[in-house]
């Protein structure tokens, strides 16, 4: 089948890839295809039908246009540099325009062993495919920026982890799979040209408006920092936990990439964290900002050699630069609460107000995404919905005296606010224990009926949906901490 693709990577950067083939599926069967993103990628995607959209997306089938290929990149890996990672399970069937215009790139993940799998067996089990199809949908529809899920496959081939489970494909959209690690790797080669080639493909493929500047690879640097910091700040205010802020898990694009370990959290703590593989929370909540810092200065790390011709110079001018990053991330963290609580304008004190909001919730243990959803409720009456996520009332009573007059400050305390707070504050989120009875009924059942209905309430967090309570709540309290696994 012929399909429209476009691959400028493959052209212009062939020190950066392996040309490869997916593994055939013995017995693949579609478990979800996502029709309206396939109406965005154009015509022949919107047409593709069960049978041949399924020998595409399970592997069996290379379309007309495509050049199988996977990337090369490094890594800081926890903290440790791994010099080359690569696409240990992951195939880019090729670039595709779509109906605005935008080059996204068509990913096969989970599709058997690559260059780059370092022993592994490069395939997927299907609870991480639903993962991921999940929480980046959820995160597509919470408006942040994102990777896309097209399709879901079982391959119906077995994969070994710690006991025999059933094999599956994601089929991944993403405005470019380019990675801070990307660039590391380019920059382990001691070759500037590299460097530079990748540079103007990054510029041209997402900061095209730079081509033209005189500093065109300063500006590209801040460029990403802005896009970083945007989505670390949008991830703080959903309460979203990466997992794995590893250099090769973050974009140039700006887009939230590689859905392993990662999870919302229920009851607020910033020092949740809940991946098994990190024992010390190095990725932790609180620590997302940290990280985002220490991974922009290893980007930074990378450009030197374009930045001037003397490296003591180029330092000096990333260092300023690097300065700058947390107060434009405060800055932006803070815009972010204070619409949460509807206010939208910054003023002295705000601050403050959103600190004492967080302190009251950590102590008291309330849930991050309905004490912001209630609030708005509070608004038209609905008090009770918010006091009673807190045992002690006093004082989150007290703080809401404070939110009232400052927001009666700006504007007024009335349903028109109740509504806009609404489209900020979602009332659905891929809550963990909603999240892992799907994936258990689809694993031990074949059941998917969990999965889709999940799918349907994560797709339209803002929206209250009637007879919906049990995917509004958090899981009850117990002794056993929840983990989530890498999927490898």
């Amino acid at each position: 089948m012929e399909l429209n693709f476009n691959n400028s990577f493959a052209k212009e950067l062939k020190d950066f890839y392996e040309f490869t083939r997916a593994e055939k599926s013995t017995s693949p069967k579609m478990i979800k295809f996502n029709d309206s993103l396939a109406k965005e990628l154009g015509p022949k995607w919107e047409q593709l039908t069960l049978d041949n959209g399924l020998l595409i997306f399970s592997g069996n089938e290379i379309p007309k246009g495509s050049q199988p290929l996977s990337q090369a990149y490094s890594g800081h890996q926890f903290g440790g540099f791994s010099p080359l990672l690569g696409d240990g399970r992951a195939i880019l069937l090729g670039e595709i325009i779509d109906k605005n215009n935008m080059r996204r790139d068509i990913q096969l993940k989970g599709s058997g062993r690559t260059i780059f799998s370092r022993g592994g067996d490069g395939k997927s089990s299907l609870g991480p495919v639903l993962r991921e199809y999940l929480i980046s949908e959820a995160m597509h529809s919470l408006n942040i920026p994102t990777t896309r899920a097209l399709a879901a496959v079982s391959s119906g081939d077995d994969v070994f982890r710690e006991k025999v489970l059933p094999g599956g494909i994601l089929t991944r959209v993403a405005s470019s799979h380019i990675r801070v690690g990307t660039f590391q790797y380019a920059s382990t080669t001691g070759d500037l040209e590299k460097i530079r080639a990748l540079s103007d493909y990054s510029i041209n493929r997402h900061y095209k408006s730079l081509l033209q500047r005189k500093d065109k690879y300063l500006e590209f640097f801040e460029a990403v920092c802005e896009s970083q910091l945007n989505l670390i700040s949008k991830w703080m205010g959903i309460g979203f936990i990466h997992g794995v802020m590893n250099t090769d898990n973050m974009t140039i694009s700006g887009e939230t990439i590689d859905y392993g370990p990662c999870a919302f959290m229920d009851r607020y703590d910033p020092s949740t964290f809940f991946s098994s593989i990190d024992t010390q929370g190095r990725y932790a909540y609180s620590n997302q900002p940290l990280i985002l810092l220490w991974n922009l200065t290893r980007f930074a790390e990378t450009l030197i050699p374009l930045i001037d011709k003397n490296e003591k110079n180029a330092i000096e001018i990333l260092s300023q630069k690097i300065s700058l990053i947390q107060n434009k991330y405060e800055k932006a963290w803070l815009k972010i609460m204070l619409e949460k609580v509807g206010i939208f304008s910054i003023q002295d004190g705000d601050l403050n107000l959103i600190n004492d909001i967080l302190d009251i919730m950590k102590n008291e243990k309330a849930d991050f995404t309905l004490v912001f959803r209630y609030l708005a409720d509070f608004i038209i009456g609905k008090e009770n919905l918010l006091i009673d996520l807190f045992d002690d009332t006093n004082k989150i009573n007290k703080w809401i005296v404070n939110w009232k007059n400052r927001i009666e400050k700006e504007g007024k305390f009335d349903k028109s606010l109740c509504i806009r707070m609404k489209k900020i504050n979602p009332l659905y989120i891929p809550r963990n224990h909603l999240v892992e009875h799907a994936l258990d009924e689809a694993l031990s059942r074949e059941n998917y009926k969990p999965f889709h209905n999940l799918l349907n309430f994560v797709t339209n967090p803002f929206d209250e949906i009637s007879n919906s309570k049990e995917y509004t709540l958090p899981a009850p309290v117990t002794d056993t901490p929840y983990k989530t696994f890498c999927g490898t």
